[in-house]
């Protein structure tokens, strides 16, 4: 038990040493802070002052999470060169969606860095206008990986399917192939729980945007950053991190 802990503990440092594990560790204490917040402030008013103080702390570690974000344009230039024009798939669909998601998320950070700007005073601009295109071009991206993920997935059942027909049979074995067909069913689950909430966040009267209420959002947010970290914890298990 103690050399388990010991493991974990070890993981969880390491991955509070990166940039990426920090910032998902963050992001689940954001949203779980929002859940629990949410939730005390609506169902017992004897707890209200605990639930705005979670909301608050809520606030600030996505604030937090927005100023760091300020120093990702580079590192997502530099993924989407080198992705370029993804020439080494071989699936056209999967390529296309994911140069269009690379293009998304690129655009995403000028936008978001445009509107806290302007939040923070720093230049005059109309932060909602900037908030809104920003939460459009997530929720694209958004879109995208799921599309992207649900044709992977339908080529993974294929081969699946498929492969004790062939000899030789595939260079990636049946346990490789259910391995990725869990990751990429992680990744859809992640994405639509993110897309609940960037639908939310944007300009009322489209769908259901703005009628979430704290703990819900909390919610989305919370079962999206465990899924992530479970992810990053299992490639941590399996070396590839």
């Amino acid at each position: 038990m103690a050399a388990a802990q010991g493991g974990l503990a070890g993981r969880l440092a390491s991955l509070l040493e990166t940039y990426r594990g920090r910032d998902r560790v963050v992001r689940t204490l954001c949203y779980g802070c929002q859940l629990a917040g949410g939730a005390l402030a609506r169902k017992d008013p004897t707890k209200a002052t605990v639930g705005r103080s979670l909301l608050a702390l809520s606030e600030q570690l996505s604030h937090c999470r927005t100023v760091l974000r300020l120093f990702d344009d580079l590192a997502m230039l530099t993924y989407s060169c080198q992705y370029g024009l993804g020439g080494k798939e071989e699936d056209a669909a999967v390529r296309w969606l994911s140069v269009l998601n690379n293009l998304a998320d690129q655009l995403y950070y000028p936008c978001e860095h445009l509107a806290w700007a302007a939040d923070a005073e720093i230049i005059r601009a109309d932060s909602q206008k900037w908030w809104a295109l920003s939460m459009a071009l997530w929720g694209a991206s958004l879109l995208l990986g799921i599309a992207r993920s649900l044709r992977i997935l339908a080529q993974l059942r294929s081969k699946l399917q498929t492969q004790p027909r062939y000899d030789p049979p595939s260079p990636a074995s049946p346990e490789e192939l259910r391995a990725q067909a869990k990751a990429e069913a992680l990744t859809i689950l992640s994405n639509t729980a993110d897309l609940a909430n960037a639908v939310h966040w944007l300009p009322p009267g489209l769908l259901w945007a703005g009628k979430f209420p704290p703990w819900l959002v909390g919610l989305m947010g919370t079962l999206s950053s465990l899924t992530g970290l479970y992810q990053t914890y299992m490639k941590g298990s399996a070396g590839t991190v």
